[in-house]
């Protein structure tokens, strides 16, 4: 009779669990649809639309604790009448209870436990999507798409791995497809380099050590152009002082919460555009290239 009531509550809860996972991947399918149903450049309409998904995901969950309540309860009161009827039966018989109270306390914890990381788990992730939505990278990321819209474009992702600007300049260098120009990562830090350490005398002045403020050394400077040259430190606005001169091209760095920056302007041809970004990935600064914004229902499509 124990086991039987035992079988028909982990019965119920399975069966619960089965409808609650179908209801999820419905409630997920629903979601994915509503924001196909909105262009990428609608800001204010997907603002909205993060609500209204927060507030399904709300219902659902307060849905299925109120269904999973009553049978948590019903469980609890079974069990504990099983047990006190297996605590009756051991004040006759020790080893009765010996071999049915464990294995039934077990089951329930294995429940419980199971149930509990799902919750926490769930919680993980609606705190991810919100730090995400409403955190600084977010609204970053938006002021970037909202000026960049001005100019028809958006921004194209460049891998963070230390060479993110030079990658993101040789991004824009092959999307000219010019015959002659600088390609490549590597050819792009060693030019760079080059031209700083032909030019000591208008980068020098910007560099100094951080622990004694002096301005480098010669050795201190040859040393940080063999890191422009030959390791994965990150560039900045002196070595895309040098890649103007070198490249003859007018650079340009779009950024969130402050005006362009523009180098180079002495060269009179289309400018290389960046992005630059304080908040992407977690890692601070990070640069990006561009391309031409996508038709939204073209972009769907693909």
């Amino acid at each position: 009779m124990e086991e039987e009531t035992v079988k028909t509550v982990e019965t119920s809860e399975e069966q619960l669990a089965k409808q609650h996972r179908k209801e999820k991947k419905d409630m997920q399918a629903k979601i994915q649809s509503m924001k196909n149903a909105i262009p990428k450049n609608d800001k204010k309409r997907r603002k909205q639309l993060t609500e209204e998904i927060a507030k399904i995901e709300a219902d659902l969950n307060q849905k299925h604790e109120e269904e999973l309540r009553p049978l948590k309860s019903t469980a609890d009161t079974e069990v504990e009448q099983v047990l006190n009827g297996v605590e009756a039966i051991n004040m006759d018989d020790g080893e009765e209870e010996e071999g049915k109270q464990p294995r039934l306390t077990k089951a329930q914890k294995r429940r419980d436990k199971k149930a509990a990381e799902e919750k926490e788990r769930e919680s993980r992730i609606a705190e991810a999507e919100v730090e995400n939505l409403q955190g600084v990278r977010h609204l970053e990321g938006l002021k970037l798409a909202q000026k960049l819209a001005q100019q028809q474009l958006q921004i194209k992702e460049i891998s963070s791995d230390g060479h993110c600007m030079y990658r993101a300049i040789e991004d824009q260098l092959a999307q000219r497809s010019e015959p002659g120009l600088i390609t490549c990562v590597k050819d792009l830090r060693s030019s760079s380099a080059e031209h700083m350490r032909g030019h000591a005398d208008d980068f020098l002045p910007f560099l100094t050590n951080t622990n004694t403020g002096d301005m480098y050394t010669t050795d201190e400077f040859e040393k940080y152009c063999s890191d422009v040259e030959h390791t994965a430190a990150w560039g900045g606005q002196l070595e895309l002082q040098a890649l103007t001169q070198v490249l003859h091209l007018p650079i340009e760095v779009i950024q969130a919460d402050s005006a362009t920056i523009k180098i180079g302007e002495e060269f009179e041809s289309q400018p290389i555009t960046l992005v630059y970004m304080r908040h992407a990935y977690g890692l601070g600064e990070h640069y990006n290239s561009v391309e031409v914004l996508k038709d939204p229902a073209s972009a769907e499509d693909g």
